[in-house]
């Protein structure tokens, strides 16, 4: 476990938090943000990296400003539980765009539950008819059309990490 392998200080906390919310400062930005010149800047990242704490940086893009309006939560059933089936189902979602996450869920009626990004009903329903309902297991599809985006982040909560 990544936790028990690398110890995080004040610096490596303030380090996540900033480059969770601006992740394309230069390293100059970002020693300045925590207090600490750069070279030790860039070597705690580096070290953050090699742990695994940082897992990759990207852009994220306004979907609005894109023409993408339409938000889907789909819930996926499968016909028979067995790992040839979800291996095919996950292998083939995988190279769906449209398909923001994938989860393989429990205490519902679902197997899956997918967040789909599209432009409009129509390309909605090109997805769900030419490309979902096509995968050999699934059984149904429960479609729920997100109205508004009241929290949409990708930060994880960091208050939760332990004090070196």
């Amino acid at each position: 476990m990544i936790k028990n392998t690398h110890k995080l200080d004040r610096y490596d906390r303030q380090i996540l938090a900033a480059l969770q919310a601006d992740g394309g400062l230069t390293n100059q930005e970002l020693a300045e943000r925590v207090g600490l010149s750069p070279s030790p800047c860039s070597r705690r990242v580096k070290a953050l990296e090699e742990a695994g704490v940082i897992s990759g940086r990207t852009t994220l893009l306004n979907q609005k400003a894109l023409g993408l309006d339409l938000t889907v939560i789909l819930q996926i059933s499968m016909d028979r539980h067995t790992p040839e089936r979800f291996e095919n189902f996950e292998r083939t979602v995988r190279g769906f765009p449209e398909v923001q996450y994938c989860y393989l869920v429990t205490g519902q009626d679902a197997d899956y539950q997918l967040k789909v990004v599209v432009p409009d009903m129509d390309a909605y329903q090109q997805f769900l008819l030419g490309k979902i309902t096509r995968i050999d297991g699934v059984s149904g599809v429960h479609s729920s059309f997100v109205m508004r985006k009241v929290i949409d982040s990708t930060a994880v909560p960091l208050e939760y990490l332990t004090h070196s």
